[in-house]
């Protein structure tokens, strides 16, 4: 592995999330150096960070009066090995505005080579300055449908934390700063390195899914009544073995003409559409109670716990369990670890 340093370069921007630029300079500045001083040897740091800003001067923070000074001003670094561009709020219309002058410093980077990762909302830089046409990107679930409107040659996957796309990085979150952060230090410095950094600093290793995360409708707004009584039948009854021909029946439609009609209001077909109600309503039993996972598949009508576990991971990005140990109360994760149920 190249032991060369490598330059990072954060850009602070105003009225962002502070820790979306911290994060980045704490996690490069550690690797290879942190993990060795806590063991007692040489550190060999594999990054040298540098802040810099829009004309060089502070930034603010929307939050409490905080104000960050950069190193230096953008315009002065020439060439960099990675830049990282921290989250700059979510009126991205106006920031693209007010930040303009990034844009053209990004196409130069990456045209010299540079690895560039955008956090959260930010990647809307990349995609107004081209950079992502025709590649894969992500951004934080409850904004992709404006950015896939926006820039539709551009192709969004929310339900990833992070993606690679030509030397084009994205993350979802805010701490998916972290994520895409230790992404690069093990692309660029070995998986141990990553591991040791991550560890030092008690991360864990980059996530790939931000599914199990997003709180979204089952559907979006139509005005189709006939599918709304659907719908709403389909949420109350989930446990059941429904089929198409039981729903359709329930509202008065032949099963052909159900299937069409739902697919053109809801973007679903009613099975697909079943499936989410019943994971919804596991996700929310594995939050709030520490029921084994076979008793919450039957109970959202899944005798079939294999095939239970295997629509879940397909659909959050992750096991119930281990949803459950990311978003369980308190209580029943204290109870989890006690007594570890089968994933």
């Amino acid at each position: 592995m190249d032991r060369n340093v490598l330059n990072v370069t954060v850009i602070l921007l105003d009225d962002g999330y502070a820790s979306t630029a911290l994060m980045p300079i704490e996690v490069f500045h550690s690797a290879g150096a942190l993990w060795r001083e806590l063991n007692g040897e040489e550190p060999q740091p594999r990054f040298r960070v540098t802040t810099a800003s829009i004309g060089g001067g502070p930034v603010r923070s929307p939050y409490a009066g905080l104000h960050m000074s950069p190193e230096t001003a953008l315009e002065s670094v020439e060439r960099t090995d990675i830049a990282i561009i921290p989250t700059s709020g979510l009126s991205f219309n106006e920031k693209l505005i007010e930040n303009s002058a990034l844009l053209p410093w990004l196409q130069k980077q990456h045209a010299n080579g540079a690895y560039l990762a955008g956090v959260c909302m930010v990647a809307a830089y990349l995609a107004e300055a081209g950079l992502l046409d025709g590649r894969q990107a992500t951004t934080h679930w409850a904004i992709a449908n404006q950015f896939r409107e926006r820039w539709a040659n551009v192709d969004w996957r929310p339900d990833l934390f992070v993606t690679e796309d030509a030397r084009l990085l994205c993350s979802g979150g805010l701490t998916a700063a972290a994520d895409v952060s230790l992404y690069l230090v093990e692309k660029l410095c070995g998986h141990e390195v990553a591991v040791q950094t991550a560890k030092a600093l008690l991360l864990t290793m980059p996530r790939t899914h931000q599914l199990g995360y997003a709180v979204l409708p089952f559907s979006p707004a139509h005005t189709d009544e006939r599918v709304q009584a659907a719908e709403r039948f389909i949420q109350t009854h989930f446990r059941e073995a429904l089929t198409s021909d039981a729903i359709a029946s329930h509202v008065a439609m032949s099963s052909r003409t159900l299937i069409r009609r739902f697919k053109a209001a809801t973007g679903r077909l009613p099975g697909a559409y079943l499936q989410a109600v019943r994971i919804e309503a596991a996700k929310a039993m594995l939050e709030s109670n520490d029921a084994p996972i076979q008793t919450i598949a039957s109970s959202v009508g899944y005798d079939d716990v294999a095939h239970f576990r295997e629509l879940f991971k397909r659909s959050n990005g992750m096991t119930p369990a281990e949803y459950r140990a990311h978003f369980a109360e308190l209580r029943v994760r204290q109870v989890e670890q006690a007594a570890p149920v089968k994933r």
